[in-house]
C-alpha cells in the first residue's frame, strides 16, 4: 500500500506542475480572491460545475474569463434573460436551400468553459436544456445527439440581492452543481490594489499557459488519489448526519432540516477533496481536505424548514454544526 501511495505521489507531483503556472497567470489579473480561484480550479480538475453567488462587481465574470484564457480553452459567455430560448443555448436546425437539406447550427454551449451569467433570469425550458449538457456532456438537437468537447465546465452566476423577474433554480438543477460559492467583498488592501491596477488605462493581457490535454491528464491522476477507508467513513457520516441528525447526536437539528444532502454530496465530497489534495501536491486526502470544501459542496443540498428560517438558521449553520460534531478520524 505504501508503494502504491508513493507511485500516486510521484504522479501527482509530475502532473501538477502546471498549477503554479496557472495560478500565477490568473493572479496577474485577479487581485486576491484566492478562495474563488482555488474553487474554480477544483471544479475544473474534478469535472464539477460551479454556481457563484455574489453581489455585482466582485470579479466573478472576470475570474471565469481569465481562467479560460489561461488554459487555451474555448470560452463562451451566455447572458441568461427571460426571453432566451433553448435553441439560443444549444443550437437548432436550419434549412439550406442550395442543398435542399437541414443542417445543424450549433449554439454557444459548444465550448469548454461556459459562463451562464445570471442563470436564474431564464425560464424552466432553458434551464432544462442546460441540465442535459451539465449532466451528460451532450445536447440533443432535433433527433441527433452531439457530444460536447472536453473539458466541459459550466460556471453559473446569480445575484442574491435582485430577485425581481427571476426564476429560482429548482433543487434538482442546483444539485447538479458540485459547488455553490458565496463570493464576498475583498479586503481594504486588496481593493486598493484593484483600484490601482484597473485605473491606469493599461490593458492586462492573459497568456495561455496550460493545454486542455494537461487538465485531462490531471483528472486521471486525481481519480486515483488514495482515500483511506476511515476518511470514506468520515464523508459518509457527514452526509448521513444531514439526513438522520438524531443518529449522530444532533437531535437539535431535526426540526431544522427538511431534506438532507443527496448521494451526489458523497460523490462530490470525495472528488473535490481529491482535487484539493492534488492542488496541495499530495497523493492522498485527509479530513482537512474534506473540511476545506465541505461547506461549498453541502450548503445548496440541505433544504431547511420554516422553523430554521424563523430562528435564522441557515444551511451553512447546519453544515458547521455537523462538522463540529462528527468525530474526525
Amino acid at each position: 500500500m505504501d508503494l502504491d501511495i508513493k507511485q500516486i505521489q510521484d504522479e501527482v507531483e509530475k502532473k501538477s506542475e502546471f498549477v503554479t503556472r496557472l495560478t500565477s497567470e490568473i493572479g496577474s489579473v485577479i487581485v486576491g480572491q484566492k478562495y474563488i480561484i482555488d474553487r474554480l480550479m477544483i471544479g475544473l480538475l474534478a469535472d464539477g460545475h460551479i454556481l457563484l453567488e455574489g453581489v455585482p462587481g466582485l470579479a466573478k465574470t472576470l475570474a471565469v474569463k481569465t481562467l479560460a484564457a489561461a488554459i487555451k480553452a474555448k470560452y463562451r459567455r451566455i447572458q441568461f434573460t427571460p426571453d432566451l430560448l433553448p435553441a439560443d443555448l444549444i443550437g437548432t436546425m436550419i434549412y439550406n436551400p442550395q442543398k435542399a437539406e437541414f443542417l445543424v447550427k450549433k449554439g454557444p454551449i459548444f465550448a469548454n468553459i461556459i459562463l451562464a451569467d445570471e442563470i436564474n433570469r431564464s425560464p424552466a425550458k432553458v434551464q432544462s436544456a442546460l441540465l442535459e449538457a451539465m449532466q451528460e456532456h451532450q445536447v440533443t438537437i432535433s433527433e441527433e445527439t452531439h457530444r460536447l468537447d472536453e473539458p466541459f465546465l459550466v460556471l453559473a452566476t446569480q445575484n442574491p440581492i435582485e430577485q425581481e423577474g427571476t426564476y429560482p433554480l429548482p433543487e434538482a438543477q442546483i444539485d447538479r452543481f458540485m459547488f455553490k460559492l458565496k463570493i464576498t467583498y475583498p479586503s481594504q488592501e486588496e481593493e486598493r490594489m484593484i483600484m490601482n491596477r484597473m485605473t491606469i488605462g493599461k490593458e492586462i493581457i492573459v497568456n495561455p499557459v496550460v493545454e486542455p490535454a494537461e487538465i485531462m491528464a490531471a483528472r486521471k491522476v486525481i481519480t486515483g488519489i488514495y482515500v483511506d477507508e476511515k476518511v470514506k467513513d468520515y464523508i459518509l457520516n457527514i452526509v448521513f448526519a444531514t439526513r438522520e441528525p438524531a443518529r449522530f447526536g444532533l437531535s437539535e437539528l431535526t426540526d431544522f432540516i427538511l431534506y438532507g444532502a443527496s448521494p451526489r454530496a458523497t460523490i462530490y465530497l470525495n472528488l473535490a477533496a481529491k482535487a484539493h489534495a492534488f492542488l496541495k501536491g499530495r497523493g492522498y486526502i485527509t479530513p482537512e481536505d474534506v473540511k476545506a470544501i465541505g461547506h461549498d459542496v453541502l450548503r445548496h443540498r440541505i433544504i431547511v424548514t420554516y422553523e430554521a428560517e424563523a430562528e435564522e438558521k441557515t444551511a451553512d449553520d447546519i453544515v458547521q454544526k455537523v462538522f463540529d460534531t462528527i468525530e474526525v478520524p
